[in-house]
């Protein structure tokens, strides 16, 4: 199998395929799991749990039959419980707490913006992450005592939605990084992250290949900005050596950039297309090809 660099909107293909879409999301997901340091069946058996999220994924280009607008999705605690309360039957209730979780998962983990609002607007109202992954947590664990309470039994889906609950922050973390190793979503550069990248010293005369490595070099800080992997910043380090070998005037240190940035507070892209959106901008995905 080699790797395409044509990027496809997949949700505006002419004959969008939803097993591309689907093969794409696994195969991206699975890759992540072991970036990330949490592999399948890790702490349990969870292969369930990677069609569960591939297939969550995926309804985000094709959205399945089952979801209205935006997933039903309640902003808080209090709307969701009141609207629970006046739901008819268990299977409405069941499907309420699972799409709120499903929110939660994907809004923190593929854009980092659990709110789903501007990252400027109000933020002294907003909640730490921590306090929305022990929201979906909840909403999972009340979605599998509703499944359980419609079959009469335990089931396939609920025992994925305990799993979800049981280690909600884990796979949070590797939609993160599956958002920026795969998904190529990033949070954008600060001001003064750009103005330091473009003032910093480079020879007149440079080469051709010192400008490649200048390229790769911003690619993967970019990048690492977005996911903080440990594997893109092992590499940034490395294309900072290499430019520094050449221009021995290069000076990169990312321990003290963190330090000094840390207090930034960076906008995160947001995707129209998708029920987690601010504007219009639409997501591409670059798919693997046979």
């Amino acid at each position: 199998m080699t790797i395409s660099t044509r990027y496809t909107p997949l949700h505006v293909a002419r004959k969008p395929s939803i097993e591309d879409a689907y093969f794409f999301m696994m195969n991206s997901l699975l890759h992540s799991r072991m970036e990330a340091g949490f592999p399948t069946n890790d702490i349990c058996f969870d292969e369930d749990v990677n069609v569960y999220l591939a297939s969550l994924l995926t309804s985000l280009i094709r959205p399945r039959l089952e979801d209205d607008g935006a997933w039903g999705i309640l902003p808080g605690d209090a709307s969701l419980f009141e609207a629970a309360e006046t739901a008819v039957g268990a299977r409405e209730k069941f499907m309420m707490y699972r799409r709120s979780a499903d929110r939660i998962l994907v809004s923190l983990g593929i854009f980092k913006n659990a709110r789903l609002k501007r990252p400027d607007s109000a933020p002294h109202f907003a909640l730490p992450d921590a306090a929305y992954i022990g929201r979906g947590k909840s909403y999972y664990a009340i979605a599998r005592a509703y499944a359980a309470q419609v079959h009469r039994r335990n089931t396939a889906v609920g025992d994925v939605l305990g799993k979800l609950s049981d280690n909600l922050e884990r796979y949070v973390g590797v939609l993160s990084l599956m958002a920026g190793e795969h998904l190529n979503i990033f949070k954008q550069l600060s001001d003064g992250e750009l103005f330091h990248l473009e003032s910093a010293p480079r020879p007149a005369g440079k080469s051709a290949e010192l400008t490649i490595r200048y390229d790769r070099f911003l690619d993967l800080y970019s990048s690492y900005l977005g996911n903080r992997s440990a594997r893109t910043k092992k590499a940034l380090i490395e294309a900072a050596r290499e430019i520094r070998a050449m221009d021995p005037s290069f000076e990169f240190d990312i321990d003290a950039r963190e330090r000094v940035f840390s207090r930034n507070c960076m906008r995160v892209y947001s995707f129209g297309t998708m029920p987690f959106a601010a504007n219009g901008t639409t997501l591409r995905i670059s798919l693997n090809a046979k």
